[in-house]
């Protein structure tokens, strides 16, 4: 790898990426971040009732 990981550190890596995310996230986008993270396209339908993904997220990043 470029930086140095070894793949077992890299995967850590993500996986602790993953848990602070989801901490930080409401409930209804655990699956959908699951899902992206294993590769897949997450289905975001059901999140439109939190008005939207954005609106949710943007308390991640510091949002009001």
């Amino acid at each position: 790898m470029a930086i140095g990981l070894s793949e077992e550190m890299a995967n850590k890596a993500i996986a602790t990426a993953a848990d602070f995310a989801k901490s930080k996230l409401p409930e209804p986008f655990h699956s959908a971040l699951d899902d992206f993270m294993a590769g897949n396209s997450p289905d975001l339908g059901g999140l439109a009732s939190l008005g939207g993904l954005l609106g949710g997220l943007k308390g991640l990043f510091g949002g009001k």
